[in-house]
C-alpha cells in the first residue's frame, strides 16, 4: 500500500532523489523546503513537472526546519490534503568546511540548529499524529562521520551529526511502545550528485585562515578529491534515494534499524555494528529488550 511520506531539505540532494524515488514506488510525497514562493520556486516547479511526466503523486510543502510554527504548519497540510502520515524523513542539513578555530560558538550553534534541533521541530509536529495512530516510520539521513572516517575541516557538521545520531537512538527506545519504527540510513561522502560541498557554509572570521593555510594548504579540495577517489565511479548518489525506497517498502516490523550506504568504505558501518550491538545487548540486560523493536508493528 501506497504511504503518506515527508522528506525535509527535499529541494536538492538526497532530499530530491528520494522524494522522486518514493514517488515512483508509489506513495504520496510531500518534498519539503523552505521558501517556495521565493528562492526555492523553480525547484517546486521542477517537482510539479516531474509528478506530470511521471504520473506520480509528488507535492510539495513549505518548511523551515528553522521554525516551529513552519514545522507545526507543514504536517497540518499534509494532514489537510492527504488524511494521513506514515513516514517522516529527517534530510535537512547544512555543512560547513573550514578550520574548527575559525568558526564562532554562534557558527558552530546555527549548524546545529539546523541538523539538530529542526529534526526536533519536525517530530514535535509529527509524533502526535503518529503516537495516536500507534504505527509510523521516522527516518534519520545521517552521516558515516558519525563513527567512521573523518577528515579535518568539518568539526561542526560532524559533530551535528553525530547529535543527530545519538537522537535518533535515543528515539527509537522511546518510540517503541507506540508502534513506531526508526531507521537510520548512513550515506559516505558522495562528492558529487549532491549539493552539500558546493552549498557549504564558510566561516565569516577570516582572521585565523592565513595560519591554516600555510599549514594546511589547499586541504579541503585534497580531501574532496581523495574521496571522489576512494569511491567506485559507478557509485551515484541515487543509491541514497534506493535504500530509503527499500526501506519504507519493506514490512513494519522488519525493517533494519541502520542501513549503510558507503561506497568509499570509510568503517562506520563495522563501527556501528559493534555500538549497536552493545546496545541491544544493554538494553537486554537492563530487561527492557523490548524496546528494541516497535510492538504491534501495522501497515
Amino acid at each position: 500500500m501506497g504511504k503518506t511520506i515527508v522528506i525535509t531539505g527535499a529541494g536538492s540532494g538526497f532530499g530530491a532523489l528520494a522524494a522522486r524515488a518514493l514517488a515512483d514506488a508509489g506513495h504520496t510525497v510531500y518534498a519539503a523546503m523552505r521558501d517556495t514562493a521565493g528562492r526555492n520556486a523553480s525547484r517546486v516547479a521542477e517537482a510539479e513537472a516531474y509528478a506530470a511526466e511521471r504520473q506520480v503523486d509528488l507535492r510539495t510543502v513549505e518548511l523551515d526546519v528553522l521554525s516551529q510554527e513552519s514545522a507545526d504548519a507543514a504536517v497540518a497540510t499534509v494532514l489537510s490534503e492527504a488524511g494521513a502520515l506514515d513516514v517522516v524523513v529527517h534530510n535537512a542539513g547544512h555543512m560547513v568546511t573550514g578550520p574548527t578555530e575559525a568558526f564562532t560558538p554562534e557558527e558552530l550553534a546555527a549548524v546545529y540548529d539546523t541538523n539538530v534541533l529542526g529534526t526536533q521541530r519536525v517530530n514535535r509536529a509529527a509524533l502526535p499524529h503518529l503516537r495516536a495512530q500507534e504505527h509510523g516510520l521516522v527516518l534519520w539521513i545521517g552521516s558515516t562521520s558519525t563513527r567512521g572516517g573523518t577528515p579535518p575541516y568539518l568539526a561542526p557538521y560532524f559533530a551535528a551529526k553525530a547529535a543527530m545520531d545519538a537522537l535518533a537512538v535515543s528515539y527509537a527506545a522511546e518510540l517503541a511502545r507506540f508502534g513506531i519504527e526508526t531507521t537510520i540510513v548512513v550515506p559516505g561522502a558522495f562528492t558529487s550528485g549532491t549539493n552539500h560541498f558546493a552549498t557549504g557554509g564558510h566561516p565569516a572570521e577570516q582572521a585565523v585562515l592565513p595560519a591554516y593555510e600555510e599549514r594546511y594548504a589547499g586541504l579541503m579540495d585534497q580531501v574532496a578529491q581523495r574521496l571522489a577517489a576512494l569511491a567506485p565511479a559507478d557509485a551515484p548518489a541515487s543509491l541514497v534515494a534506493d535504500a530509503i525506497v527499500e526501506v519504507v517498502d519493506t514490512p513494519p516490523g522488519e525493517r533494519p534499524f541502520r542501513v549503510h550506504v558507503d561506497p568509499a568504505n570509510d568503517g562506520s558501518e563495522e563501527v556501528s555494528r559493534v555500538a549497536d550491538r552493545i546496545r541491544a545487548e544493554f538494553l537486554t540486560r537492563i530487561g527492557l529488550d523490548d524496546l528494541l523493536a516497535p510492538h504491534g508493528a501495522t501497515a
